[in-house]
């Protein structure tokens, strides 16, 4: 087994969370109860969104949003390749279909929107964004594009807990109102061309004062809490939204379909219950709850430490020219989730990756494009499926070790092992 001097991630876990845990298991009631509750107002607290619901994973959060969206079979859905396969597989479950849209360049991976646009048929139901890395897509266009054709938005938020997104026009940028195919309407005002903050639509809202967190800005958001990301509950995830309408569909569904929950009963709000739909067993524990608890008070201090990893990190590769670092031109705020580069095509990434492996420093590939997975290839025909820059991206890219417990002696090591080895 590899001892590494410099793994690609570490948790932030200490006494509290040890604490948090123990005052669970001491108030033997284990699921679903107050503490979570506790940790669904914190987080909608967090973001200023109106209903915040814990699930088991990520997963289970951007199921439950397809699901209370109605996405069904003969449905269309248009989302990014260059992510973990979850964000389509998710799509897959409803019996719907993944579209996959290229990314905007080769400095800014996120989806492109006029890839998007391009890809857009009578089936399309609705649009999924990935803030790749923990970096905002451009949401003004997004917007304007599923304003143009009656299409939801979810935002898979997995790495960007904490990052915010403001209006190009300099406004921060919030849809709280109904929009789907399925009423017929779209709730989604001009919003990329409004020439000031003036709308007589109080469903949506521009903000003057700040930008808006990431994941709520469309109809739907979705964080994952997986031991990697920024804030950890081990396993879980969490599912925010403005409208009413869905959080009803998504807190029933997430149990069962059940219209009351245990902890309910036996607080005495209700004594019976009926099932209105099938539903599913996404329930998230107390235990992962009071994880959660503990880890959003540190997640701003600890989103500021990535923040100035990553200037020492871009400081320091900047002159190595077989190296690349995207997001060069992002002036917003990320929670740099991950710090990813693309190497030159003279560089071969196996050799590169197994000499930082000798040196003791971990790394990954994030993403293998989902539409070049063999079940995927099946799927999705081929000439539909036409994503060069993604292509490139999956063949090149290489994702260094980031973490709020580095230091500059970490990035100082990691940086002179690649320039040993290209050197």
């Amino acid at each position: 087994m590899t001892e590494w001097k410099v793994p690609l991630f570490d948790l932030d876990l200490g006494e509290e969370e040890n604490k948090c845990v123990k005052g669970v298991l001491d108030s033997r009631w284990l699921t679903m109860g107050k503490v979570t509750k506790d940790f669904e107002s914190a987080f909608a607290d967090y973001l200023g969104v109106k209903h915040a619901i814990a699930v088991s994973s990520g997963t289970a959060a951007m199921h439950l949003a397809h699901n209370a969206l109605g996405i069904e079979q003969g449905d269309k859905v248009i989302c990014p390749s260059l992510t973990f396969v979850a964000t389509a597989n998710a799509i897959l479950y409803t019996g719907a279909t993944p579209v996959f849209a290229d990314i905007t360049n080769l400095d800014e991976l996120t989806i492109s929107p006029d890839d998007i646009d391009s890809r857009i048929d009578e089936s399309t139901k609705g649009i999924v964004v990935v803030h790749y890395a923990g970096f905002p897509c451009n949401m003004d266009r997004i917007l304007e594009i599923a304003r143009n054709h009656n299409l939801f938005v979810i935002e898979d938020a997995a790495h960007a807990v904490g990052a915010e997104y403001r209006s190009k026009q300099g406004k921060g940028l919030r849809l709280e109102g109904e929009s789907s195919k399925l009423k017929a309407e779209s709730s989604y005002i001009e919003a990329a061309s409004l020439p000031d903050s003036s709308t007589n639509d109080s469903r949506f809202t521009i903000h003057d004062s700040r930008a808006c967190k990431v994941g709520t800005i469309g109809d739907i958001g979705c964080f994952s809490f997986f031991s990697n990301k920024n804030m950890t509950t081990a396993e879980g995830g969490m599912v925010v939204t403005n409208r009413d309408d869905l959080a009803e569909k998504i807190r029933t569904a997430r149990c069962h379909g059940m219209t009351s929950l245990t902890w309910d009963r036996h607080k005495g709000h209700d004594f019976n219950y009926d099932v209105i739909g099938p539903g599913f067993n996404y329930r998230i524990d107390e235990l992962r709850s009071s994880l959660g608890l503990v880890q959003l008070k540190k997640l701003e201090g600890n989103n500021r430490k990535r923040r100035s990893l990553w200037a020492l990190y871009v400081q320091m590769l900047n002159s190595i020219e077989e190296i690349v670092v995207p997001f060069s031109r992002f002036s917003g705020i990320s929670s740099y989730h991950i710090f990813p580069v693309l190497l030159s095509e003279q560089v071969d990434r196996k050799c590169f990756m197994e000499y930082l492996r000798e040196q003791g420093v971990q790394t990954s590939i994030h993403y293998p494009p989902i539409h070049l997975f063999s079940y995927y290839k099946e799927l999705i025909p081929s000439d539909t499926a036409h994503l060069p820059l993604t292509e490139y991206v999956g063949r090149r890219e290489v994702t260094l070790p980031l973490f709020p417990a580095m230091d500059e002696q970490h990035i100082e090591y990691v940086a002179n092992s690649i320039k040993k080895y290209l050197g």
